[in-house]
């Protein structure tokens, strides 16, 4: 420890006592809540109070000696605090570390005390909980008491085992110097990476500490980002998120209609909104309880059309470093003229490796924000005539409104233990409930324009996009506004004489524009008008969300009418994934959109963990539901390395059981009747409507054996196991880091299995949710972590690999070139009876794109030749047929009219041009000689004679 400390100039003990030398309270604790356990014990001891912490630097080896040795010798009450949960043993470990400390430590002479302690013991950080000030001197206050509580919970309300210590969550020790700061932002706004600017342009260019924690929830790009700052001229010991700000800033007026914004606020403080409405107009646009927050606190208030600011210096939606320099300019940490200059230089060490076009734009939109940045005279009363909307709809089942709406809306710590289900298990299907409200705009449908192809429902990343055909006597109930028309092209073929709608979920739109990108249909009476439009959402949202509600309430088109190898027809079957947390404009879940159209109310997933994990299994809610049957899909996540052996299991776990379930139909045969047995047995399960008529066999089945179940075990097993006698639709998806990296030798064991199951590898040719690090799947030329200077190699050929097996379906897809070969390979690799592997092309927002133009992103790619579609399908050879398809034509334009769209290219320009210019041109060879070696394959596949 002495070398150590000579080296980096940190002392450091094996146990470490802090507080008062005549101690008669000391609590035994380690990590970060041992500053707020110590500031918190400095702050008692001022007011007389007797009270110390001893750290615990290295917990084990635990030395009994140097333990009691560093307690003081006043000590009468220990209180151990571990961040850990056992129970089935009688304490925690340093508990029980600590009571064998004292007395093995007493035993050889080596405390100073007289007296051996009483010791008891409780945990903290329960469910991610902060360890603040008020739990501390909780803790302390129950040292006090004659029979302190043992084994004690503290920051949760446990209202099922009543071990709860009750604390002041708003007890404030902080010094008056040092100023707190709370921002709302928006994923992919640019509010963290802004705040994180601050707090290096406070850090290091003034004497000044800073501190930043970031909260963010479990979605992607468009979640509720919400960063905590503190910057003062002492040094910062409070490890804990900020709940008395001086300054709070809301970026996306939205906010203020879902969330308690003003809750950090301190009476006096500084608040900064971004909206649409100026100084004049904006507090009548406020909710009540915002008005009235800002009364009674007697805030400073300040408006910033921000949207308004980016749009005038061309930067889209890209606010970070306008509402950067208003914080700067109000909050008074930094003088405003100092601040700007270093917001300059930040901006110019971030951005100018994206080009010196951009780093103007930044530098236009600092030099007009303050413009347009405005005081708001606040009355003196509340005026508003609307409250902040509840969290979700009184018609959500009682979980989702008393559990999943606190949760949603940052107030699940208020949440007692006995709300929480005893299982863990959460219900499916409650995106639907959640609302967002995240976009300025969303598509509205033109139906004079409209030739309902569906392509903007089949590209909607989030399922927000409906299309339905009824009868024109349903419209009666229909609510004013609500648009429908006659069917078009393919509808009126199967369904004449009908009426067609295309409606959006007003509040679930995360506003991405890919509809409207994808829209062929043009208005000719208004030039730049399609069949759907971005508009504003705020002026249309009322009208939009009934019209939504009533179109839930139309019937569905029977499944075994539609013909679903069209696009039209196969969107208007019901998502059963939807209103996912994935980025606006996401490229992944389409896919997975369709998957869940087509195979839904039969399939069961293995997910690999990553953006698919993040998006499809976030609590509080998740976008995975059941349709109006209640049949739904079946998922569950696994880790990188051994996703696709987890769903093997699924696929043979799933063969025994429905063996074992054939195997108890014929015993029952005399039971059940030879003709229903045997037809449950010889069922062809190959379409909708055999599926169908095995489903309602089951049924039979189930009822027979009803009467059985209290008399023949094996009649319970089969009424247990009767749904398995139903076709299952087994998937594992993932992306390009488990199917290329790290999980690809289970992959390949799992192919080459030979077994009936279908993989979606979701290609964003980098490892999207962690950070962006290059993978096998990154391509030559293409800058990202750890391949910084544009990656070597080329792109892995995992579809290559896969077919030469021969006997695994393989098909590489790219919607935004080509949807109805995205749909039929899906078709059949699902109906293929061994491995399927499906590569899909994935537009990411990693990639530097505005995900607008992703879909236009996939098209280039397919016209350069540098993603090749195609589909092998091993059955076609014993039909005498090519088992290989290309299904694009060759590259029409150079690799770089693709490439250079994207910043991961463009970057290593900006960098090293000679160098770019060399993988690219060996990147273009990789293309030229990768499409001569297919066409070579698609002959020698050809039947010969």
């Amino acid at each position: 420890m002495d070398r150590f400390a000579s080296i980096v100039g940190r002392q450091y003990r094996l146990f470490e006592y802090v507080g008062a030398p005549d101690a008669d309270r000391v609590m035994v604790v380690m990590g970060s809540a041992a500053d707020t356990a110590e500031e918190t014990s400095h702050f008692l001891n001022q007011q007389g109070e007797k009270t110390g912490v001893l750290k615990v630097r290295l917990y084990r080896p635990f030395s009994p000696a140097h333990f009691v040795r560093a307690l003081p010798a006043t000590v009468k009450t220990v209180a151990t605090l571990d961040r850990t949960k056992e129970p089935g043993a009688s304490g925690e470990p340093l508990y029980k570390d600590v009571i064998t400390g004292l007395a093995e430590g007493f035993a050889m002479g080596a405390a100073a005390f007289s007296q051996m302690p009483r010791v008891f013991g409780g945990r903290y950080g329960l469910s991610s909980k902060d360890f603040t000030p008020g739990m501390a001197k909780a803790v302390f206050d129950e040292m006090k008491k004659e029979s302190p509580r043992n084994h004690f919970t503290i920051g949760i309300q446990d209202d099922v085992t009543y071990t709860s210590l009750n604390f002041d969550p708003f007890l404030n020790i902080e010094s008056e110097k040092t100023v707190r700061c709370v921002f709302w932002g928006l994923g992919a706004d640019g509010t963290v990476g802004a705040n994180k600017n601050s707090i290096k342009i406070i850090g290091e260019e003034t004497d000044n500490y800073a501190q930043g924690y970031f909260v963010y929830d479990s979605k992607k790009s468009g979640a509720v980002t919400v960063s905590h700052l503190r910057f003062g001229p002492d040094p910062i010991k409070a490890h804990y998120l900020v709940n008395q700000a001086d300054f709070v800033a809301c970026h996306q007026f939205s906010f203020l209609e879902r969330f308690d914004v003003l809750k950090y606020s301190r009476p006096g403080s500084i608040f900064l909104l971004n909206s649409i409405y100026g100084p004049d107009e904006v507090w009548a646009h406020l909710p009540r309880e915002v008005q009235a927050g800002i009364i009674e606190k007697q805030l400073k208030f300040f408006v910033i059309d921000a949207y308004e600011v980016a749009k005038n210096a061309h930067m889209g939606t890209r606010i970070n470093t306008i509402m950067q320099t208003c914080f700067f300019a109000i909050s008074g940490v930094l003088p405003r003229d100092q601040a700007i200059e270093q917001i300059k230089k930040a901006i110019k060490k971030t951005y100018s490796k994206f080009g010196e076009a951009v780093v103007q734009q930044n530098f236009e939109a600092v030099d007009h924000s303050l413009a347009h940045l405005h005081e708001v005279r606040v009355p003196d009363q509340v005026t508003s005539t609307f409250r902040r909307r509840p969290p979700v709809s009184d018609q959500a089942p009682e979980f989702v409104r008393k559990v999943l709406a606190p949760m949603m809306i940052h107030e699940g710590e208020s949440l007692p233990v006995s709300a929480l289900p005893v299982d863990g298990t959460f219900p499916t299907g409650t995106t639907q409930w959640e609302k967002r409200n995240v976009t300025l705009e969303i598509p509205a449908w033109d139906p004079d324009v409209c030739i309902q192809c569906g392509k903007c429902a089949f590209v909607c990343p989030h399922g927000v996009i409906r299309m339905n055909v009824y009868d024109a006597s349903l419209l009666g109930g229909a609510p004013e506004g609500f648009l429908s028309t006659d069917t078009r092209a393919a509808f009126k073929k199967f369904f004449p004489d009908k009426r067609f709608t295309l409606q959006v979920a007003p509040e679930d739109c995360t506003g991405c524009g890919l509809c409207v990108e994808v829209c062929p249909a043009k208005n000719k009476q208004q030039a730049g008008l399609k069949a759907i439009n971005m508009v504003e959402q705020l002026p249309i949202r009322e009208r939009e969300r009934a019209n939504w509600d009533f179109f839930l309430t139309l019937p569905e088109p029977d499944r075994l009418t539609l013909d679903t190898s069209t696009v039209a027809t196969s969107q208007l079957l019901t998502p059963l994934f939807e209103f996912s947390g994935a980025c606006a404009g996401c490229g992944e879940t389409p896919y997975v959109k369709l998957i869940s159209q087509l195979f839904g109310d039969r399939m069961i997933v293995a997910n690999a963990t990553g953006c698919s994990s993040i998006y499809g299994g976030n609590l509080p809610t998740t976008p995975w539901t059941r349709n109006r049957e209640g049949r739904g899909p079946a998922w569950s996540n696994s880790l990188f390395e051994d996703n696709a052996e987890f769903g093997l299991g699924m696929r043979l776990t799933v063969d025994k059981h429905q063996e074992y379930a054939r195997e108890l139909v014929q015993h029952f045969a005399s039971e059940l009747g030879d003709a229903l047995v045997q037809e449950v047995l010889q069922a062809d399960q190959s379409s909708e409507a055999g599926i169908r008529a095995q489903r309602e066999r089951v049924i039979q089945v189930k009822q027979k054996l009803e009467a059985l179940r209290d008399a023949d075990p094996r009649a319970r097993d089969l009424l247990s196991l009767a749904d398995y006698l139903v076709r299952k639709s087994v998937w594992i998806m993932g992306g390009d880091g488990w199917a290329y990296d790290i999980g690809y030798g289970g992959l390949d064991h799992v192919l080459a299995s030979g077994k009936d199951v279908n993989v979606l590898v979701m290609d964003t040719e980098v490892y999207s949710n962690t950070g962006g690090q290059s993978s096998k799947a990154t391509p030559r030329g293409a800058v990202a972590r750890f391949a910084a200077q544009g990656k070597n190699t080329a792109k892995k050929d995992l579809g290559m690999i896969a077919m030469a097996y021969g006997y695994v379906y393989v098909a590489r897809v790219a919607m935004g070139y080509d949807d109805r070969q995205t749909l039929l390979a899906i078709q059949e690799a699902e109906a293929y009876g061994g491995p399927s592997l499906v590569i899909a092309y994935t537009h990411c927002i990693a990639h530097g794109i505005n995900m607008r133009k992703g879909l236009e992103q996939q098209r280039l790619a397919v016209q350069a030749g540098y993603w090749p579609l195609y589909r092998f399908h091993p059955d076609l050879v014993g039909q005498g047929l090519n088992p290989l398809r290309l299904d694009s034509k060759a590259p029409s334009i150079p690799l770089q009219d693709y490439a250079y769209n994207e910043t991961r290219y463009k970057v290593l320009v900006q960098n090293d041009e000679e160098r770019a210019e060399m993988l690219m041109r060996l990147a273009q060879e990789d293309v030229n000689s990768r499409w001569k070696l297919y066409e070579n394959l698609v002959a020698a596949y050809a039947p010969k004679g």
